[in-house]
C-alpha cells in the first residue's frame, strides 16, 4: 500500500511521511485506549480551559509555545512523528486550546464565550 501511495500524486508522495502517517494511527488509537478520546489527552494539558491570550496584532501571535514544546515531546515519547512544536501548534489552534484570535476579531469573543459557559 505504501509503494502505491507513494506513487499517488494527488497526496504528497514522501515515504517517510506515509509511513508516519500509518505509525501515528497506530499511536492515537493507543491513546485513545488510554485516556478514554485523544480529545481527553489534549485537554488534561490546559485542565479543560483553553488559552487566551487576546492578542492586539497578528504580528505577536507565535507560531509555538510552552504548551506546544511539552504536547510535542510527550507525543514523541509516545512513538509519533511528524509532530513538532509548530505544527502541534496549529491543532491547538485548531482544536480550541488555544485561542488565538486577536481581540478585534469577531471570532475571538465568540471562541471565548463558547468556554464560559
Amino acid at each position: 500500500k505504501i509503494e502505491k501511495l507513494v506513487l499517488d500524486a494527488s497526496i504528497i508522495r514522501n515515504r517517510q511521511k506515509i509511513k508516519a502517517v500509518v505509525t501515528n494511527a497506530k499511536r492515537f488509537l493507543e491513546v485513545q485506549k488510554e485516556f478514554g478520546s485523544f480529545d481527553k489527552y489534549l485537554w488534561k494539558f490546559v485542565d479543560g480551559k483553553p488559552i487566551v491570550k487576546g492578542w492586539k496584532t497578528n504580528k505577536q501571535i507565535p507560531a509555538t509555545n510552552k504548551l506546544s514544546d511539552k504536547i510535542s515531546i510527550d507525543l514523541k515519547k509516545r512513538g509519533f512523528q511528524f509532530v513538532g512544536s509548530t505544527t502541534i501548534y496549529a491543532h491547538l489552534q485548531t482544536f480550541g486550546l488555544v485561542n488565538d484570535h486577536v481581540v478585534s476579531c469577531f471570532r475571538f469573543e465568540e471562541i471565548k464565550a463558547m468556554f464560559e459557559k
